[in-house]
């Protein structure tokens, strides 16, 4: 369900000033571009990376960096296409890229870590495209079925894996950061450094991160949360726009003179 930010972006003008005066723009030390939760859509991220390609030939940008939010997989129809074409980047571009983990990868981990426990949640949380993707098939897998299913899919997602593939995922960071501009997948504790955020918060969030302003002048890109539209507000971004949905991936371009610019797939 795509949530919207009404009450964030209706809150007065004093709240408003107050939020401005307590967070600078956004200053990267490079030009710096950020993409949306991609979930299975080989086609939007083709389109993301022209759209990229083509803002980096027309900016003339020095040494840009691009940062993906995390949640390559899930929901969408080729989460197997975008997990190696994400991975293809990194190394290519490794000084260029930079690909951080998202909860649908975690869940992911989990499964084939725990499959009996943990395979439920991550089938209701959209699993069963990304199963089909490494064509395994998946129609008596229910969250309520044999356990001897989920370890059966787990050991057959395993051999349809590449190794390399595999470690990589598990050595996915989970915040970037450049300047002022930390990227994460789903949010921050605004009470706390983001030198000392916990895993489980950058990959699921906070209650209070969307509500709470930051005290210090850090700008926060994130995903994880679909909105209609990309939200900045008091020291937020979000790049979310539910792509596997709407049909609809953004990147954000952030320049190192704190511009923000919206790139659409």
């Amino acid at each position: 369900m795509i949530r919207k930010f009404s009450s964030i972006l209706g809150k007065s003008r004093d709240a408003d000033t107050a939020a401005a005066e307590r967070h600078s723009l956004p200053r990267p030390l490079a030009q710096t571009y950020v993409v949306g939760d991609i979930h299975g859509r080989a086609d939007l991220l083709e389109r993301a990376l022209d759209r990229i390609d083509a803002h980096v030939g027309q900016t003339k940008a020095e040494n840009p960096h691009v940062v993906f939010v995390g949640d390559y997989i899930d929901h969408g129809p080729d989460s197997a296409r975008v997990l190696s074409r994400v991975w293809e980047l990194t190394k290519e571009l490794p000084d260029n890229v930079t690909c951080l983990m998202g909860n649908h990868e975690r869940m992911m981990l989990d499964f084939l870590d725990d499959p009996i426990i943990r395979g439920p949640r991550w089938l209701r949380s959209g699993a069963r495209p990304t199963l089909e993707s490494f064509s395994l098939h998946t129609s008596q897998l229910e969250p309520g079925c044999l356990p001897e299913l989920f370890r059966a899919e787990a050991e057959g997602l395993k051999a349809h894996l590449n190794p390399g593939l595999l470690t990589w995922i598990r050595d996915l960071p989970l915040s970037w950061s450049s300047g002022n501009l930390w990227v994460v997948h789903a949010g921050a504790d605004p009470q706390h450094p983001m030198s000392t955020q916990s895993a489980r918060v950058l990959l699921w969030g906070h209650p209070e991160f969307d509500s709470r302003p930051r005290p210090d002048d850090t700008w926060v890109i994130h995903g994880h949360t679909p909105a209609n539209d990309p939200v900045v507000a008091e020291g937020r971004i979000c790049v979310d726009t539910g792509a596997w949905e709407t049909g609809v991936l953004c990147t954000a371009a952030v320049s190192p003179d704190g511009a923000v610019e919206f790139l659409y797939a």
